[in-house]
């Protein structure tokens, strides 16, 4: 019992002694609480930043758990309660920030902290401090700041929300606006406002304005949002030497602002094996140096970091997987033929020799046209084969790491020409004959070979024309390219034409054409197809068993000059053909013809085919005259249309017939006009008529008519009407008997005319114009050849005969006292034409009368007065016709001539001469000559001139 009450006492003292020993623990650390707390603002990222530390800390490091609180405008007020768990050090200072949606320019805060120690390791520390004292941050009052909106500048992500405030001196109505969007207010204070923005866009680097109205003050500030920074994307890392690891990503949007509020993410590398890190300068790449001892497995992260966040991705790797080889160097060619070359390249060391895989391939101008893999180390080499001459490839290599397969180097190319070889296919060619007055005009035509079976550059085209008739005779022409075709003119006889196409190494195969002797413009009938959008269905029936095959052709063009002829071969046992073009329009007619191409390679026409690919309605209208106008109908009649220019074939015309009466005639229909008025309109189906008689009309009436054609594609356009009126029936009848009427007198007229001009040329023509006598022509002086008038002294006068009858009686001239008898005048006496001068008194008078005209001497002064003297000499009188001797011809005017037994003869200088005494009269008489110009007259004195006694009549001769 003893023992165990001193046992007993002993664990008493003992845990009595345990308890001093904590309570004096306890007390010296009671201090753990925060001390010297400082808080700063941090006006860029609106953050509250605290300062703090704990003195005496009994352990070097301790887990500690501070409690915060923050308040606004009242240490009442709290608006934010939190933790902050930490490890504490000896002697070290803490840090915390918060970040306010208020901000702190706005209103004042207060904050205050205490400690809790919470460590597992000391659960006799459990315990709690007292709270530090309130920290204040003041704000800035409305009376001491010329500013009144905060922030001044604002940064923030896209999409964020922001809070503005603003300090008003009174309570005054405030505006606030973003651009032109007002801004919902809220009082928090008597003389402070909040403006709240959501989900704020992004509309440039270069921030958006704030601007705030208060009676007549205004402020403002600038809100920058940033796009948000993205994670990288395609990180990635590989060596191409086992020297240098290169990573790549892609870095996304840039979060740039302007002025220098953020500049754009920065890119870190860090490899957590080797703990190394780097700076990446570049924005979507970073090399990382390999070590000679370089580990196998690399673990790599990448951080982009900007103002407002941080973004990590990480890749993980061995060296081994990430081998990417570089772009395969020297490529060349060697031993370049005209269907086989070798390609030669290099590669860059990679390693100790590693394996490579090389992918090749050949190129043309339209598409890959060999593909080959080849495995190599260092240097590579490759044979192509079944080349085409005369044609540029492309070769293109790339190697990969044949281990792991990571991936392809960069293609190196290069470009090689074959040589050239001679033509391999001969030239399709075709033909035009036009046969002509026995002579074959040949347009002969060619399509150029393909570069495939060109071989090389085509320089020029050989024609041989060979006469089958007559072997020796030839023709030869070279034609330079480019030229597809050439005119040929040949004899009579049938020929044979080989067409061959010359390039600098050879010839290519003949191609040849017979052209037959006898004439190829057969008349073959023409039959029309319907083509559709694809072209032309076409099919036709053979005419002789002896062919090899068909050829087609056409104009691509018909409308145009150069029609552009195409053709196709179709095979002997097809008698039809699908003919498409890329050419063929809407609208255009196209005709086609079919031939046969016998084994002696003579074609022969079989069918001709025309259609339109589709049809159109006519663009025009005929053009009609109007003819037969009566006043019960009119005839309309039109040419045909130009068979090329047609838009559609053809099948008839409308008539349209506008009138005042208001029933049509039973062959046509009522249909409505554009003008919303009618027409009658008549349908002639036969496109063969080219003429419609529109009748049953009312006379004197006013009609009007438009004539349209269809085709089956619809009607042509609606001219305008041309208007008719039809005349007066009555009228009509009478002009049909007056015209008849008018005809006859005006043709009676002109024959009366005519024949007066008949009766007076045969009866009493005109005297003749001296300026026109014949007469002039045997005076003509040899000195002066232009002689035109005939002088005076240069003419022999005219004579007339006295002739003196043995019986007669006397007869008395009018003014004169005695009688002509046969005894005063013993023999004939020649009385002269002479002109009259200076003569006055009554004086016997002779005139002259022919069967057209009736003049008195003695009635007109261009008429001379004939005196006749007994005692004149003929040579005298001969001498008259000068003017020196024209006074001693005038006689006395009271002398008696016979009347009864006289005749006279008129003689004209231009008459034969005679015999008698008239020879003698004429002094250097003429040389005989034709016969006169001049009627037969005869002379009788003016007082018998008319009318003639019988008596009279009967003595007097005609001269």
């Amino acid at each position: 019992m003893a023992l165990f009450a001193v046992f007993q006492t002993a664990f008493a003292l003992a845990l009595l002694s345990l308890r001093t020993c904590q309570s004096e623990v306890l007390d010296e650390y009671l201090p753990l609480a925060p001390q010297s707390l400082n808080v700063s603002i941090n006006a860029t990222l609106q953050h509250l930043r605290l300062q703090w530390i704990v003195h005496q800390l009994p352990y070097q490091e301790l887990q500690m758990v501070f409690p915060i609180e923050i308040s606004r405008i009242e240490t009442s007020k709290v608006i934010w309660t939190g933790n902050y768990s930490t490890t504490v050090k000896k002697n070290q200072v803490l840090h915390w920030s918060w970040e306010s949606e208020l901000p702190l320019e706005c209103a004042t805060h207060f904050v205050r902290i205490k400690s809790i120690a919470n460590d597992a390791r000391f659960p006799q520390l459990n315990f709690v401090s007292n709270w530090s004292s309130w920290e204040e941050v003041p704000a800035p009052t409305p009376g001491d700041s010329q500013w009144l909106i905060f922030p001044r500048s604002k940064l923030v992500e896209e999409g964020a929300n922001v809070t503005f405030c603003y300090n008003s001196e009174t309570n005054h109505n405030i505006s606030c606006y973003l651009g032109d969007e007002l801004i919902h207010r809220e009082q928090l204070d008597s003389n402070l406002y909040t403006f709240q923005l959501t989900n704020v866009p992004f509309i440039n680097i270069y921030g958006i304005t704030i601007a705030c109205w208060e009676n007549n003050r205004i402020d403002g500030a600038v809100l920058f949002v940033s796009k948000v920074l993205e994670e990288p994307k395609n990180f990635s890392c590989q060596t191409q030497d086992y020297k240098t690891l290169k990573c790549t990503w892609d870095p996304g949007v840039d979060t740039a602002l302007g002025y220098n509020k953020q500049p754009s993410q920065h890119y870190t590398l860090f490899e957590s094996i080797s703990g190394k890190k780097k700076f990446c300068g570049q924005k979507n790449w970073c090399d990382w140096e390999i070590s000679e001892d370089f580990p196998k497995t690399y673990n790599f992260t990448l951080t982009a970091e900007n103002y407002l966040r941080k973004r990590t991705v990480r890749s993980v790797f061995d060296l081994t997987d990430r081998v990417h080889p570089k772009a395969p160097e020297s490529v060349q060619f060697k031993n370049v033929g005209t269907t086989n070359a070798t390609v030669t390249w290099k590669m860059p060391v990679l390693g100790n020799y590693v394996p490579l895989l090389c992918h090749i391939q050949l190129h043309d101008k339209e598409t890959v046209r060999q593909e080959h893999n080849v495995s190599i180390r260092v240097n590579g080499e490759f044979l192509f084969r079944e080349l085409q001459p005369d044609t540029e490839y492309m070769v293109r290599i790339r190697c990969i790491e044949a281990t792991h397969l990571w991936k392809w180097s960069e293609w190196a190319s290069q470009t090689f020409l074959t040589a050239e070889a001679a033509p391999s296919k001969a030239l399709d060619v075709w033909r035009i004959v036009r046969s002509d007055k026995g002579l074959h005009n040949v347009a002969l035509l060619w399509k150029p070979l393909s570069k495939f079976h060109a071989n090389g550059k085509i320089l020029f085209y050989n024609i041989i024309a060979q006469n089958l008739d007559k072997k020796s005779e030839l023709k030869r022409l070279c034609i330079h390219a480019p030229a597809n075709g050439t005119e040929l003119t040949l004899g009579q006889g049938s020929y044979q034409i080989q067409v061959t196409a010359n390039n600098s190494v050879g010839t290519s195969p003949a191609s040849e054409i017979v052209i037959s002797g006898s004439s190829e413009n057969e008349e073959v009938e023409e039959e029309r197809i319907n083509g559709t959008e694809d072209g032309f269905f076409i099919s036709w029936k053979p005419r002789s068993g002896n062919m090899t095959r068909y050829v087609v052709d056409w104009c691509a063009h018909p409308q145009s000059l150069h029609c552009d002829l195409q053709w196709k071969h179709v095979g002997p046992n097809t008698t039809s053909a699908i003919i498409s073009s890329d050419a063929f329009r809407p609208g255009i007619r196209y005709n086609f013809r079919i031939y046969e191409l016998s084994a002696e390679k003579t074609a022969y026409l079989v069918e001709r085919k025309t259609g339109y690919t589709q049809e159109l309605a006519p663009s025009d209208s005929p053009q009609v005259v109007v003819r037969n106008l009566t006043s019960h109908s009119f005839a309309l009649s039109w040419k045909a249309y130009d068979t090329e220019s047609q838009s559609g074939f053809i099948q008839g015309y409308y008539v349209c017939l506008k009138s005042n009466t208001t029933q049509c005639h039973p062959d046509s229909v009522r249909v409505g006009l554009p003008d919303k008025s009618t027409c009658c309109k008549h349908d002639i189906s036969d496109p063969k008529q080219k003429t419609f008689l529109v009748k049953n009309l009312q006379p004197e009436s006013f009609y009007e008519f438009s004539v349209s054609s269809y085709t089956s594609a619809g009607e042509g356009p609606n001219t305008t009407f041309m208007k008719v009126t039809t005349p007066d029936g009555r009228s009509y009848m009478l002009m049909q008997i007056i015209l008849p009427v008018t005809l006859c007198v005006l043709l009676t007229a002109v024959m009366c005319y005519w024949k007066s001009q008949w009766v007076k040329e045969k009866c009493y023509p005109d005297i003749p114009d001296p300026y026109k006598s014949s007469i002039l022509s045997l005076i003509k002086s040899k000195e002066n050849t232009h002689l035109t008038i005939m002088n005076v002294k240069d003419c022999i006068p005219d004579a007339i005969e006295v002739i003196h009858k043995s019986e007669g009686t006397k007869a008395q001239f009018p003014g004169t006292e005695k009688l002509f008898t046969e005894s005063d005048s013993p023999k004939p006496a020649n009385l002269y034409l002479l002109p009259a001068e200076d003569f006055s008194g009554p004086a016997p008078c002779i005139s002259f009368e022919n069967f057209t005209y009736n003049a008195s001497a003695c009635d007109s002064d261009s008429f001379a007065h004939i005196p006749v003297p007994s005692t004149a000499l003929p040579n005298q009188l001969g001498m008259l016709a000068s003017p020196d001797n024209v006074e001693n011809t005038h006689t006395n005017s009271q002398e008696e001539i016979p009347a009864g037994e006289i005749s006279l003869n008129y003689v004209s200088q231009l008459a034969s001469p005679m015999s008698g005494d008239k020879d003698t009269l004429l002094i250097d008489p003429p040389e005989p000559v034709l016969c006169s110009e001049y009627k037969m007259q005869m002379a009788v004195p003016s007082h018998l001139a008319s009318p003639v006694p019988s008596e009279m009549a009967a003595s007097l001769e005609p001269f």
